[in-house]
Parts: structure tokens; C-alpha cells; sequence
């Protein structure tokens, strides 16, 4: 079970050293800017590995249920995929419910691990294998590895590598739970944060945060929501920043130049914003946008 490019590496993984019996993702949404209809990327992954595929709105649907009897799998792989597992699902492999989940359990539970450990400042993070439970990512832990994050990394960038160590961890976590070797321990609730699923207003900036809170989020919230603010009646995009201390201290939202880039007050800085993207176009340099962005100076 899995959706986006995340579970790839997983799937890939256990093609190559299991049966699997079936695969099943979210339904094909609308995407880009002529909203077609896209098939999740896992859907085309399993497609070229020959494995059947379901796609229900929700998993509780009779027919889902109907499907994982006739499968009747011995062990189910969570990978991203996006919905509640419930608990006669949860129940019905022999060896349960195996999560491959892109944090270092108990921090950052939820929705959207890697944005929040990015977005938080966090030195590093890494993948969990857990067994699931009832709760939200609370399960029995089979293990872990840790990964840094460098200082220019996106969630683009850590997602890659999280998801190619992920398909890996599943692969060493199995050989021994399957075995009896490796046995599940409890996860620790000592040290636990939470990564709420992310809204689009989540992007909007705020500029009486810090800077550098503002340049990590400008990473954290790549591709999706992105980072934001309202310029000349519509959405400015920010795409990539840079941070620049204060010389003498300046009102949050404080517009200015620097080095041929535009920036803006945050609490205790000024957001350099390198790469942006006018509603409407393509992104461009900060220099290029300065070009044509008349009154954008105010200091």
C-alpha cells in the first residue's frame, strides 16, 4: 500500500524479494496547470511490474475489503499511502502491518514527517520500520536508521534519500521478522512530535517569524504547498532564499535590495528571496523579477 514517489524504492524492493500479490493506491486526481487526470506514481510503477492494482476512494469500501480476502496476503507493506488502515485490515495478515515511515519514531509521527523535521531545524532524521497499531504511527519498532540533513537539502532532496534508504531497511527488517528473529520492541512515547497533514494556507510567509525559520520553510515546503506572499494582487512564490542579518533593525515585511536580489524584514533578519515565481509565470532569478517588480524598494 502506497501513492507517491516515496513508496517507489520500497516497491521496487520487495518485487525483488517477495511475491507480491497485489498493490493498492490512491485514485488517479487531477494534476498541474490543465488539471489531468494523473495516476499516483506507484500506480505506474506496479503497471510495469506486472502486479494487479486497486485504487479505492476509501480502503473501508466493500470492494477493497472483498479484494485484500481474495489476496489474502501474509504480510502488508504501508509505505505513504495515505489513508487509515482499520483494524480488521490491520488484523488480517498473518504477520501484520509493516510501515516504512520517514522519520526517526517517536519524532515526528503523522502526516508529513519530512517537512517538519526540515521546517524545525532538526540536524538529522532517517527511517522507522514499525509495526502498525491502531494509533497514528505508535506501533512496535522493528528498526531504524538515521540519515543528516544538510543544510541546503529540500524536501525534495531528503525525500529522495529517505525513500532509497527505505527500500533498503525494508528488505534487512524483514529477513529477520520473518524469520522470528527479529522481534518487534516498544516505540517510546518519551520525545514524541507530531506532523499534522499540510494545507495550502500553510505556505503563506509570515515575517514576524525569525529568517531562518522563513529560509527553512522556503525547503521544507518543496514542491507542495510552497512558500508564499501577496504581491500586486496575487501570489508571489518563493523558491529559494537566503538569509542576511540586520545592520540596524527594520519593521517585519520591510521591503529592500540587496546585492541586485529583493528581500524583506523578517523578526531578526532580512529573507533573501533568490529564485521567485509571479503568479502566472515561469520562476525566474530574484534579479530578473526585480527588473520588472516597480515600487518593490522601500529602504
Amino acid at each position: 500500500m502506497g501513492s507517491p514517489e516515496f513508496a517507489l524504492p520500497t516497491l521496487k524492493a520487495l518485487a525483488a524479494h517477495f511475491h507480491v500479490v497485489g498493490v493498492i493506491t490512491q485514485p488517479d486526481r487531477p494534476a498541474g496547470r490543465g488539471q489531468t487526470l494523473t495516476p499516483p506514481p506507484i500506480k505506474l510503477l506496479a503497471k510495469e511490474l506486472g502486479l494487479p492494482v486497486i485504487q479505492p476512494i476509501r480502503l473501508r469500501a466493500p470492494e477493497a475489503w472483498e479484494q485484500l480476502i481474495v489476496w489474502s496476503p501474509e504480510l502488508i507493506v504501508v509505505a505513504a499511502y495515505g489513508q487509515i488502515l482499520r483494524p480488521n485490515v490491520l488484523e488480517l495478515p498473518l504477520f501484520g502491518c509493516i510501515n516504512v515511515h520517514a522519520s526517526l519514531l517517536p519524532r515526528w509521527r503523522g502526516a508529513s514527517p519530512i517537512q517538519a523535521a526540515i521546517a524545525a531545524g532538526d540536524q538529522e532524521t532517517g527511517v522507522t520500520i514499525m509495526k502498525m497499531d491502531a494509533g497514528i504511527d505508535t506501533g512496535d519498532l522493528l528498526t531504524q536508521e538515521k540519515v543528516d540533513i544538510f543544510p541546503d537539502d529540500t524536501a525534495i532532496t531528503l525525500e529522495t534519500r529517505l525513500a532509497e534508504l527505505g527500500g533498503r531497511l525494508i528488505i534487512q527488517a524483514l529477513s529477520g521478522y520473518l524469520a522470528g528473529e527479529n522481534l518487534p520492541h516498544p516505540q517510546p512515547n518519551e520525545g514524541s512530535t507530531y506532523a499534522r497533514m499540510l494545507r495550502k494556507e500553510d505556505g503563506q510567509i509570515d515575517f514576524s517569524e525569525s529568517a531562518a525559520s522563513l529560509e527553512r520553510k522556503v525547503r521544507a515546503y518543496q514542491p507542495w504547498p510552497g512558500t508564499f506572499l501577496n504581491w500586486e494582487g496575487g501570489q508571489l512564490k518563493i523558491n529559494r532564499a537566503g538569509i542576511l542579518p540586520f545592520t540596524e533593525l527594520f519593521p517585519s515585511g520591510t521591503r529592500s535590495v540587496w546585492n541586485k536580489r529583493p528581500m524583506i524584514a523578517a523578526r531578526d533578519g532580512w529573507l533573501v528571496l533568490l529564485e521567485v515565481q509571479p503568479q502566472g509565470k515561469k520562476s525566474m532569478g530574484g534579479d530578473v523579477f526585480l527588473n520588472g517588480a516597480r515600487g518593490w524598494t522601500q529602504v
